[in-house]
């Protein structure tokens, strides 16, 4: 696929590829950070739509068990 035909996400990752491959130190910083703090968006467009409902009921029914066990 050419470069004027491919997806936004297709280019964001190109994008992130590029600067991972020019920056390294960067990308060490980057991963400290994420580690630290998360980053959901790669969460979810990873899992897709079931796996985010999964994800989303799994952390309802964690919380429901938490509430009740606990107080």
């Amino acid at each position: 696929m050419s470069r004027n035909q491919e997806s936004p996400e297709e280019r964001q990752e190109r994008m992130k590829q590029e600067e991972l491959r020019n920056n390294p130190v960067g990308n060490l910083s980057d991963s400290l950070n994420r580690a630290s703090h998360g980053n959901t968006s790669d969460l979810a467009s990873g899992l897709g739509w079931k796996g985010t409902g999964i994800l989303i009921i799994v952390l309802v029914v964690a919380f429901f068990a938490y509430a009740l066990f606990f107080n």
